[in-house]
């Protein structure tokens, strides 16, 4: 039960900071989905971008709460700190990957959907497609939103 109890509160940790994947579109075109995305209790920021062969996700802005809590784990900051990893397009048109979770210091399995150009569906899974969670994330518009992120 213990475990149980810890996988589920791992699930709900990864995704409330970082169980955000990029969200993949019709015929594959990954590119479409780069930008930024807000978690639902906005207190993380992902710039979903080209990491080489894959895809992947990096904190742009944390919550102050975000961050403590990161902290608390041995992380020293969330900011540059890449936590979606090697995301690939799937036949079906998701996108899986590896979620890193700093204040666990796990790995976990992550996929992302399309719902539509401001909203995907992402998640998280402690073993396998067994003990999962989702979560609704949305799009940031506007040209300066990296910007107004790096000052603090």
């Amino acid at each position: 039960m213990r475990f149980l109890k810890l996988a589920l509160a791992a699930l709900t940790v990864a995704l409330g900071m970082a169980a955000a994947a990029a969200p993949a579109y019709a015929g594959g075109d990954i590119s479409r989905s780069y930008g930024v995305w807000r978690n639902p209790k906005n207190s993380v920021h992902l710039e979903i971008k080209d990491c080489g062969p894959s895809t992947c996700g990096v904190v742009v802005w944390a919550s102050p709460k975000a961050e403590a809590d990161a902290r608390k784990s041995g992380t020293d900051t969330l900011i540059g700190k890449q936590l979606l990893r090697d995301f690939e397009a799937q036949d079906n048109g998701t996108l899986k990957g590896r979620v890193w979770v700093p204040t666990l210091k796990v790995t976990l399995v992550g996929s992302a959907d399309i719902v539509d150009t401001r909203t995907m569906r992402a998640k998280g899974c402690v073993l396998g497609n067994f003990l999962c969670k989702s979560q609704l994330w949305t799009r940031i518009e506007g040209p300066s939103v990296l910007a107004s992120r790096a000052a603090p």
